[in-house]
């Protein structure tokens, strides 16, 4: 597999300034392997000036020459839609992009480099000059979305390092600083005391200091915040050479030697160009003298294993009634619904906490807990996406108090993509358990690291294959995030739109977790009747995200004591939550369920459908619901369909409305399904006789 040549057969490239350069050994080295090329190329001189056609024109003539597929673009990049456009004009699509050249930003970028070279000269005649660029970690690090702010803000990087240089003799140093201080804007999406902590004040030291004439620093890059300030730097692997004196260089060669390339182990740092420089000096010394290089040993997995097990610091979480009261508005509860009112109003009789609460305090380990300080987990949790939750509840949770928290790296998954992390969490109101939940994390770009993509911690689940047996809709308001946020999540995806375009979002979303906590709420009321004491446990993942507005709409499948469920966007069809389900408890007056004498009949029922139900759906064309009760109380429903399919028996009401409702005791049930008793003395009158005709059942004689 390894020796199998790379090829790009299928694939539409355009590589942009690719008239010349690098641009045109991208693409023709491209167009040799298979790939369909878009040549751009504005022609114009060194400065930007002129037009001409002729240096794209060559490098397609080129690649058709040797058998491959190209066309021309003469368009600037700045009309980007056009370049694309040539390459869905010819080929149909576009899968890759190679930007060799663009214009230079004109407000971050270029502002910088206009009020520097106004100054320049003063600075240089007086032998004296200090300049801060102001970046970002946007630009140090990327961040989705934000592609033009990150190049420009990179760009001042590398500005300034040019500036420090250029500087340096005549005393004028040239410094970075990549801030994160509070604002306006942070003032409304951060708590009070984390914009408290990023006050400008403790940015403007620093700017201080490297303004003094004292300070010697030059070409720095420094973060800051909060009152604490760190230093950046490069670090370069050892790399390794992957090409022989007098032979060609391969890509092959340099996938198979990715991993030494990629290892960090006795890293270099180089701060100037002829650090850099001095490396290649070298290595064209040991390929000419066939001497090469060795390779670092391989990274292995070490760094993640090393994670599992370890526990985070102890959480404590301290609520009252109202926090309780604002998380059950924050999913969805309202006052218009008369059951809701024991979630909402402290004074009530049946004053209740939903059991869903049991996520927020669990949050703080998360959030707060020093889950990227663990050995092992290296990772940019910018990139933090939540894939699963799972929440078991050991018994009601109180309506005020103190608990605490204690988290615990279950298990790191890599796949391949990214890594998963499983967080669990185990909440305690002294030494009693209230609830566990169990976090599955997934990172992005963080896989690779040679470990298992499975855990027996984890397991998948999926609904019946059968229309669903209720389903219910809710439609969420568009204040709803505003809400829920405030029950702890403040991340700002979830209510400021120019955060949320930077994820890629039209608007800010919902959390992932208040739609969890809608679809609990409509299982606990549809199988449970608010009874919270009957809540077990639920596990979702996460598919796709809601806009506050949105309509949530909740299908459920009921099978003994769990209720699969399967979440979606009324308006779009889009599945929100899935794998999904609620596990309850057995209401007390089930506690004689065992003995329910009619579950053997309707497992007798089940098995005649399974192999009579096409001729009885033809037959009988109605569904049946069936109440089963004891002691005046409902204890079983039943629904049997022999009007859709082949027919089909399931425990549960029907989705909609039965064609007949039976509702009989137990006893009286058995009676009639034994003949010791006749139908129309229970009063079911000719309405069980199309039952009796569609299923006929007998008990075996023992």
């Amino acid at each position: 597999i390894m020796s199998a040549p790379l090829t790009f057969t299928g694939k539409v490239v355009v590589v942009t300034g690719a008239g010349g350069g690098l641009g045109r050994e991208y693409a023709l080295a491209f167009g040799e392997r298979g790939a369909s090329v878009v040549v751009n190329d504005l022609g114009g001189d060194i400065k930007g000036g002129g037009k001409s056609s002729a240096a794209a024109d060559k490098v397609v003539e080129e690649i058709k020459s040797k058998g491959g597929k190209a066309v021309a673009n003469y368009d600037s990049v700045e009309d980007g839609e056009k370049v694309i456009q040539t390459a869905l004009d010819a080929f149909g699509r576009i899968v890759l992009v190679s930007f060799i050249s663009d214009l230079i930003h004109r407000v971050h970028l270029r502002g910088s480099f206009m009020v520097t070279r106004a100054a320049w000269n003063h600075m240089k005649n007086q032998k004296f000059g200090r300049i801060i660029m102001t970046s970002s970690a946007a630009g140090i690090y990327g961040n989705f979305g934000q592609a033009n702010y990150s190049a420009a803000k990179l760009g001042l990087v590398g500005l300034a390092n040019t500036l420090a240089i250029e500087g340096q003799k005549n005393n004028i140093h040239c410094n970075t600083i990549a801030p994160m201080a509070g604002s306006r804007l942070t003032q409304t999406v951060m708590p009070q005391d984390l914009s408290e902590s990023l006050k400008a004040e403790y940015v403007a030291p620093l700017v201080l200091w490297l303004s003094h004439d004292q300070c010697q620093e030059n070409g720095g890059l420094f973060e800051v915040g909060a009152g604490w300030i760190g230093k950046l730097r490069w670090e370069r692997s050892q790399g390794c050479i992957v090409r022989q004196k007098n032979q060609a260089m391969s890509p092959e060669a340099v996938r198979d030697q990715w991993d030494h390339i990629c290892d960090f182990t006795n890293a270099t740092k180089p701060s100037t160009i002829n650090g850099s420089l001095a490396t290649l000096v070298e290595v064209l010394s040991r390929v000419e003298t066939e001497e090469g290089v060795a390779p670092n040993p391989a990274r292995g997995a070490a760094g993640a294993p090393a994670a599992v097990g370890r526990r985070l610091p102890e959480m404590t979480f301290s609520y009252s009634h109202m926090q309780c009261i604002l998380y059950a508005l924050g999913v969805g509860m309202s006052t218009r619904e008369n059951d809701h009112l024991k979630f909402l109003y402290e004074g009530h009789e049946d004053f209740c906490v939903l059991p869903t609460f049991g996520v927020i305090p669990s949050l703080g380990s998360l959030m707060d807990g020093g889950l990227g300080s663990l050995p092992g987990l290296n990772i940019d949790f910018t990139r933090l996406l939540h894939g699963e939750q799972y929440l078991e509840v050991f018994k009601p949770l109180p309506t005020s108090g103190t608990l605490t928290s204690q988290a615990t790296i279950a298990d790191v998954l890599d796949k391949g993509s990214g890594a998963v992390i499983l967080l669990d969490v185990h909440t305690y109101s002294g030494k009693e358990l209230l609830c566990y939940n169990q976090f599955s994390l997934f990172i992005v770009g963080a896989g690779g690291f040679g470990g298992r993509r499975t855990s027996d911690k984890a397991s998948p689940v999926a609904p019946p294959k059968r229309d669903p047996d209720v389903v219910v809709t809710d439609a969420t308001t568009r204040d709803q995030a505003a809400l829920y946020r405030l029950s702890g999540d403040w991340n700002p995806l979830h209510i400021d739109p120019s955060f949320a375009a930077m994820g890629g979002f039209k608007a800010p979303i919902l959390h992932g977790l208040c739609s969890f906590g809608f679809a609990a709420r409509h299982v606990l009321k549809q199988y449970a009747d608010n009874d919270v004491s009957r809540f077990k446990s639920i596990k979702v993942r996460f598919v796709k995200p809601v806009l506050p507005g949105q309509s949530l709409q909740t299908e459920m499948w009921k099978e003994g004591n769990r209720v699969h469920i399967e979440c979606k966007v009324k308006e779009t069809g889009a599945v929100v939550l899935s794998g999904a389900y609620v596990d309850l408890h057995e209401h007390p007056t089930r506690a004689a369920v065992d003995a329910l004498k009619s579950e053997l009949v309707f497992a007798e029922i089940g098995r005649r459908i399974k192999d009579l139900g096409a001729e009885m759906v033809k037959k009988v064309n109605a569904v049946f619901g069936w109440e089963i009760t004891k002691g005046g109380n409902t204890v079983a429903q039943w629904t049997i369909d022999l009007k859709t399919g082949n027919g089909a028996l399931h425990q549960g009401p029907y989705s909609g409305k039965p064609d007949v409702t039976f509702t009989v005791s137990d006893e009286d049930f058995m009676a009639v399904a034994q003949g010791q008793l006749n139908p129309q003395k229970v009063g079911w009158g000719q309405e069980l006789e199309s039952a009796e005709t569609a299923v006929t059942v007998s008990l075996p004689n023992t």
